[in-house]
C-alpha cells in the first residue's frame, strides 16, 4: 500500500509540475503584461523579503519526520501524541515571532529598500507585506499537518490537494487582474487558497488519520536533542536564501524593481527546473530514514541500499531534466522575447542558463541532502554552504551593481559548481555511506542519449528554424520526440522502461475491457 502511495505521489507530483508549467505559460505572460515590469519586480521583491522570514521555522519540519520514524519503528503511539503537541506549540510561537517581524518590516520597509522604491510603489509594498506576513504566520503552526501526512507516506491526498491549490491559483487571479485588479488581489488569492488546504490538511489529520496531540509531560532532553538536530539544517535555509533571494533584494535596492524583474523571470524557468527535481525526491523522505534506522548495525548493508537508491532516483532525475535544461539552451531564448514576457526580458535568458546549468548536478542528487540528515550528518554542508554563500553574497553585491540581474546570477553560479558540483560529492562518498562513483558510473551510461538530441538542438538553433509561435511548437516537439527516442534507445535501463510500460500495460487493458 504505502509502495503504491510512493508511486502515486510521484506521479501526482509531476502532473501537478506540468499542469502549473502549463498554467503559467498562460498566466505569467498576463501578470507580466497587465501589472507591468515595476509593480512585477515590486511584487517578486515583497515576496523574496517575506520569505526570508521562512528561517524562523529552523528546520523543524525535517525534525519531525526523523523523529516520527524512530517512535514509529518502537510503535510508541503515546511519544507521537507528544511529538504532535510539542511541534505544534513551536511552530505557534514561531508564527507569532513571525507576525511581529512581519508587521514591523510592514512599516518599516525603507530600512530594506532604501531609495529603490518610489513612493507609489511603497504603498503596495506595504499591503503586499502586510498580507503575506499573515500567510507566513499561520503556514507555521499548519504545516505540522502536513508534515504529520507525509511521515504517514499519505502522499496522494497531499499532493491533490497541492494539485487542487496550482489549479486554481491562476484561474482565479486571471479574472481578477483582466477585470483592473492587480498586485494585492494577487495575494489576497494566494492566501486565500493556502488557507483552504491547510484546513483539508486539519481535518485529514484528525477525522481521518485520528492522530492526537498531548501538549505536556515532553520526553526529557527532546527539545535540546531536536534543536542540536536541526541547527544545521536551519543553517542550510539561511544560505538558501542568500543564494536564492538576496539577489533580488540587492536588485532591489541597487537597480530598482524594473531589473528585479528581469531576474525574476530568468529564476522563474529555473524554479519549474527545480520544482521538477524535488517533487519525485520529497516522496522518498520517509523511505531514507527507514532504511538508516533500519541498517545502523549493518553499514555494507546500508551502503548497498542508500546507494541503489540514490542512483535509481537519481537516473531518472536526470533523464527529466536533461531534456528540460537542454530544452531551456535551445528554445528559451526565443520562449522569453517571443512568448512568455517581451523583448524587454532578454538577460532573462542568460539568468536562466547561469542558475538552471550549474544546479544540475545537484538537482539529480536531491537525495543526498534527506540522507545526511537521516544520518545527522548534514553540518557539514552547513558549513561549506555557508562558505559559498558568503563568496556569493560578496560577488552579488559587486556584481549585480555593475552588470545587474546578469551579474547576481554569476555570483550564484560559481556557488552551485564549487560547493555542490565539487565539495559535497566528496563528502557524500567519504562520509554519507554512498558510493559516488557507482552513481557517476551510471549516469555516464544515460548520457550518450544526450548527444543525438544535442546535436538537433544545435541545428534547429543554427538555421534559424524558430521564427514564430509554430515554429516554435514545432521545434519543441521535434526536439522532444528525439530526446525521448534517444533516451529510449540507448540512456535508459529496463527498470526505467518498465516505469512507462506497466502503466500503459494497465491503461491499455483496461480500454479494452471496456
Amino acid at each position: 500500500m504505502k509502495a503504491n502511495q510512493l508511486k502515486a505521489g510521484s506521479i501526482l507530483s509531476y502532473l501537478q509540475m506540468g499542469i502549473g508549467m502549463v498554467l503559467q505559460l498562460v498566466y505569467t505572460p498576463v501578470m507580466i503584461r497587465l501589472l507591468g515590469q515595476s509593480e512585477y519586480g515590486l511584487y517578486n521583491t515583497v515576496a523574496s523579503t517575506i520569505s526570508v522570514l521562512s528561517l524562523l521555522s529552523l528546520g523543524f519540519n525535517s525534525g519531525y519526520i526523523r523523529y516520527y520514524a524512530i517512535y514509529k519503528k518502537e510503535n510508541n503511539r503515546e511519544k507521537i501524541s507528544k511529538l504532535n503537541g510539542l511541534f505544534l506549540i513551536i511552530f505557534s510561537i514561531i508564527g507569532l515571532v513571525a507576525l511581529a517581524c512581519g508587521l514591523f518590516l510592514t512599516f518599516k520597509l525603507e530600512l530594506v529598500f532604501s531609495d529603490g522604491l518610489t513612493a507609489g510603489e511603497y504603498k503596495i509594498a506595504r499591503v503586499l507585506t502586510l498580507l503575506l506576513t499573515v500567510n507566513l504566520s499561520l503556514s507555521f503552526p499548519m504545516s505540522v499537518f502536513s508534515n504529520i501526512i507525509s511521515a504517514h507516506e499519505k502522499f496522494v491526498f497531499l499532493k491533490l490537494v497541492g494539485m487542487i491549490k496550482t489549479v486554481f491559483g491562476p484561474l482565479i487571479t486571471l479574472p481578477l487582474l483582466f477585470a483592473g485588479f492587480r498586485s494585492i488581489a494577487m495575494v489576497t488569492v494566494t492566501v486565500s487558497l493556502n488557507l483552504v488546504a491547510d484546513i483539508c490538511y486539519l481535518y485529514f489529520v484528525l477525522f481521518r488519520l485520528k492522530e492526537k496531540f498531548v501538549f505536556h509531560s515532553f520526553e526529557k532532553g527532546i527539545f535540546k536533542e531536536l534543536f542540536t538536530y536541526t541547527v544545521f539544517i536551519a543553517m542550510n535555509m539561511i544560505i538558501d536564501q542568500i543564494n536564492w533571494n538576496i539577489d533580488k533584494l540587492l536588485l532591489g535596492r541597487f537597480k530598482g524593481t524594473a531589473e528585479v524583474a528581469v531576474y525574476s523571470v530568468g529564476y522563474t524557468l529555473y524554479n519549474c527546473y527545480h520544482l521538477f527535481s524535488t517533487s519525485i525526491s520529497n516522496v522518498f523522505a520517509p523511505r531514507i530514514h527507514k532504511i538508516v534506522n533500519a541498517t545502523k548495525d549493518n553499514l555494507a548493508r546500508q551502503r548497498e541500499e542508500l546507494t541503489e537508491l540514490f542512483t535509481r532516483v537519481g537516473r531518472i532525475q536526470f533523464i527529466v531534466l536533461g531534456l528540460i535544461a537542454s530544452g531551456i539552451v535551445f528554445f528559451g531564448r526565443f520562449f522569453i522575447v517571443n512568448i512568455w514576457a517581451d523583448e524587454n526580458y532578454g538577460y532573462s535568458y542568460y539568468v536562466a542558463l547561469l542558475l538552471v546549468i550549474p544546479s544540475s548536478i545537484a538537482l539529480i542528487e536531491n537525495l543526498g541532502i534527506e540522507i545526511q540528515r537521516a544520518q545527522n550528518l548534514h553540518r557539514f554542508r552547513s558549513f561549506a554552504y555557508l562558505a559559498m554563500a558568503i563568496i556569493n553574497l560578496v560577488l552579488s553585491v559587486i556584481l549585480c551593481q555593475r552588470y545587474g540581474a546578469v551579474g547576481s546570477a554569476v555570483g550564484t553560479a560559481i556557488s552551485l559548481i564549487v560547493a555542490n558540483g565539487l565539495i559535497m560529492n566528496i563528502y557524500y562518498h567519504k562520509k554519507c555511506n554512498i558510493d559516488i562513483l557507482h552513481f557517476f558510473k551510471n549516469i555516464l551510461r544515460v548520457s550518450p542519449g544526450l548527444l543525438l538530441p544535442i546535436a538537433v538542438g544545435a541545428v534547429i538553433t543554427k538555421t534559424g528554424f524558430v521564427k514564430s509561435v509554430f515554429s516554435f511548437l514545432v521545434g519543441v516537439a521535434a526536439y522532444t520526440l528525439v530526446y525521448c527516442g534517444s533516451m529510449w534507445l540507448i540512456g535508459m535501463n529496463s527498470y526505467e522502461k518498465q516505469l512507462i510500460l506497466n502503466p500503459a500495460k494497465r491503461l491499455l487493458k483496461k480500454s479494452v475491457k471496456k
